[in-house]
């Protein structure tokens, strides 16, 4: 049976992820942390240490962060645009250790109302990992422009994460491209 590894912050652990792995079972066995990948720099950290031991040998590798990064706290983005990239491209480098197809997924837009996220600072960020990661080999999976379709529809009550229907259309999209990747 072939190995995938699902990583990612409350999006993937709250969301799509226990669906997508549903959606994957009969051909895939899944990794998903229990732990929330959370910043971009946290992931980093959790890849080289804790989740190692399940990431090696994987067949792919699909991660996703940006939620956390993207959030302005009130003086500024936690994580500036220029350290979000460099960070992302850190991850890469060592998801591509463990295995030689890794797919990024774009953070998925928040609704209006939720303080801290801006529509087009998530776009920025998503269009600045995207320039950085194509060129190394990753894929792309567009969860933004699959959720911004219909983002009151696809975001729940607490204006950030997946409602049902969300979660259907990111584990859907997401089950799709990893098994596309590996045939």
């Amino acid at each position: 049976m072939k190995k995938a590894a699902l990583l990612g912050d409350s999006i993937r652990l709250i969301g799509y992820g226990q669906r997508c792995a549903d959606l994957l079972s009969d051909e895939f066995e899944t990794f998903l942390p229990e732990d929330n990948g959370r910043f971009a720099k946290y992931t980093l950290r959790m890849i080289l240490f804790e989740w190692k031991p399940m990431l090696e040998g994987a067949d792919v590798i699909h991660w996703n962060n940006g939620l956390w990064d993207v959030c302005d706290l009130g003086d500024g983005p936690f994580t500036d645009i220029d350290e979000y990239v460099r960070t992302l491209l850190r991850i890469e480098a060592v998801l591509h250790k463990y295995s030689k197809n890794v797919i990024f997924a774009t953070s998925t837009p928040a609704k209006p109302q939720m303080w801290g996220h801006d529509i087009n600072r998530a776009i920025a960020y998503n269009e600045a990992a995207k320039k950085a990661l194509i060129p190394r080999g990753v894929i792309i999976n567009d969860l933004f422009t699959a959720v911004a379709s219909d983002i009151e529809g696809n975001i729940c009550d607490d204006l950030l994460h997946l409602s049902d229907k969300g979660v259907e259309l990111c584990a859907k999209q997401t089950a799709d491209i990893i098994r596309k990747t590996v045939k």
